[in-house]
């Protein structure tokens, strides 16, 4: 059991550099985008691209099991609005067959937002009809639900809002849920004290089930305790704190996930990923 830390990185070049930047950091896991991260449509990977990256992970040690891909910010999977629901769906599909092409076996995303249009438990019903669609036509790639702060009409800061969508998605092999301390903080679950963390991830547990935990963010909170607010702070400097991360890193509840940095500076994630190792066993 060991703990498999990382960041976003860039694909600058073409994803099949992805794995180099993340060993040029440390990185034991790593996160990227298969296409555009603001745009409905990007290119297939073609099969050059696809070996590429394949042929880098093997050679620097990457698991599909420690690579985190994150979907484009546009889609929104319980959109109102009958055209951007399609878009979105189409859009998801496409990440989903890119995760295919390059091996990878999740796909991590924002369950959607209701845009002040639909009852809450009707737009979370509509993100779990989205995803059967999409698991439906698919194969092998996990849809992999984060937790949000719950800035604007955002789903998925509630524990519950990710329980009923798991509950609805048909196969529950295929969904998971990625955890992200920022978002989760600021949704109103106190992870910063030592009792407000054990009886977040009990709550969790009771809710969601451990057994869906795939992935964490790590990132700390520029904003305090049910803010409500997604900004990201780097490890130690916000309202999260150094001891929250220092317990992360020693708890083996999270063993053999990509625990993934999305921290605001990507010249400090090398020291951050450092340090993080550095503090397992204090």
């Amino acid at each position: 059991m060991s703990k498999y830390i990382g960041a976003h990185v860039s694909a600058s070049g073409g994803v099949q550099n992805t794995p180099l930047a993340a060993d040029a950091i440390g990185a034991k896991a790593f996160a990227l985008f298969t296409g555009f991260s603001n745009r409905w449509a990007s290119k297939q990977i073609s099969d050059e691209i696809a070996e590429a990256f394949k042929s880098n992970c093997e050679a620097k040690g990457y698991d599909a099991s420690v690579i985190l891909p994150h979907d484009n910010f546009l889609i929104n999977l319980g959109s109102p609005d009958p055209q951007k629901l399609a878009m979105s769906r189409k859009s998801f599909l496409d990440e989903f067959r890119r995760c295919e092409a390059l091996g990878l076996k999740m796909l991590n995303f924002h369950p959607g937002s209701h845009l002040g249009q639909l009852e809450v438990d009707a737009c979370l019903d509509l993100i779990a009809e989205s995803i059967n669609i999409t698991l439906d036509q698919t194969e092998g790639v996990m849809a992999v639900l984060e937790s949000t702060a719950g800035q604007g009409t955002n789903l998925g800061y509630r524990f519950e809002h990710l329980a009923r969508i798991i509950d609805r998605v048909e196969d529950k092999t295929r969904v998971g849920v990625c955890v992200d301390t920022c978002h989760t903080h600021s949704a109103g679950y106190d992870l910063a004290t030592e009792e407000g963390y054990e009886a977040t991830w009990k709550e969790f547990d009771d809710v969601v089930g451990a057994g869906y935990l795939k992935a964490l963010h790590l990132n700390d909170n520029k904003r305090t305790l049910g803010s409500r607010i997604d900004r990201h702070e780097l490890i130690g400097l916000g309202s999260l704190g150094e001891e929250f991360f220092i317990r992360l890193v020693n708890d083996p509840r999270f063993d053999d996930m990509p625990l993934i940095l999305e921290t605001p500076d990507p010249d400090r994630w090398a020291e951050e990923i450092a340090w993080l190792y550095s503090m397992i066993g204090k």
